[in-house]
């Protein structure tokens, strides 16, 4: 992150702030502008690859506690 975007984004806080409110929203700024290279970049995941994932990722854990249960 580059210091002009940090002074920006202090400046938007009032006089006194909790600290830890500014990192959280630095953190938060960092991964937006990670997040817009990457779309720039190319390197995406369309919404119906998520939802495929999202189902494997489902089956898995559902295999697994039925697994753990057994064990149990």
């Amino acid at each position: 992150m580059k210091s002009d975007k940090v002074m920006e984004t202090v400046k938007e806080f009032p006089a006194e702030f909790d600290l830890e409110e500014l990192i959280e929203k630095l953190v938060f700024v960092e991964k937006v502008e990670k997040g817009l290279e990457q779309i720039k970049e190319g390197k995406t995941i369309s919404h119906e690859k998520v939802k495929e994932m999202t189902k494997m990722v489902k089956v898995v854990w559902t295999e697994f506690a039925e697994h753990k249960d057994d064990e149990g």
